[in-house]
């Protein structure tokens, strides 16, 4: 991959790394047992008074808790592309060792797979 394909994948990866850490900062924090982990932290840290208050925050976090696995998953992923930016090793098929198609990258720029191994997960 050229360069300036490298450069701007790159921009485009640090871009969506800090939007996703912006949505998450949001709605949890990192866990200060280990620091590649997040989770959710509650919306309200007012007393509680009623019962029905306690039974509306378990709620909510278990909602908050639901949107910070796929956002948690995401920033993985363009954490583990930007560290392939780094190595030489970005945009290549973690199964068959192919270039990935441009169109695919453009479309997911933490893209881990070909379009022919789209379903298939990568070994780790």
């Amino acid at each position: 991959m050229e360069k300036t394909d490298l450069d701007y994948f790159q921009k485009k990866l640090t871009a969506e790394k800090n939007t996703l850490e912006e949505e998450l900062g949001k709605i949890g924090r990192v866990n200060p047992e280990n620091p590649k982990d997040w989770e959710a932290k509650p919306a309200d840290t007012e007393e509680i008074s009623f019962n029905d208050e306690t039974a509306d925050r378990l709620e909510e976090l278990e909602e908050r808790e639901a949107e910070v696995t796929p956002l948690e998953i995401r920033l993985r992923n363009v954490d583990v592309a930007l560290a392939e930016i780094t190595a030489g090793a970005y945009g290549v098929c973690h199964i068959c060792q192919k270039p990935i198609e441009r169109e695919r990258l453009e479309a997911n720029a933490a893209a881990h797979t070909c379009k022919q191994h789209l379903a298939q997960k990568p070994a780790k």
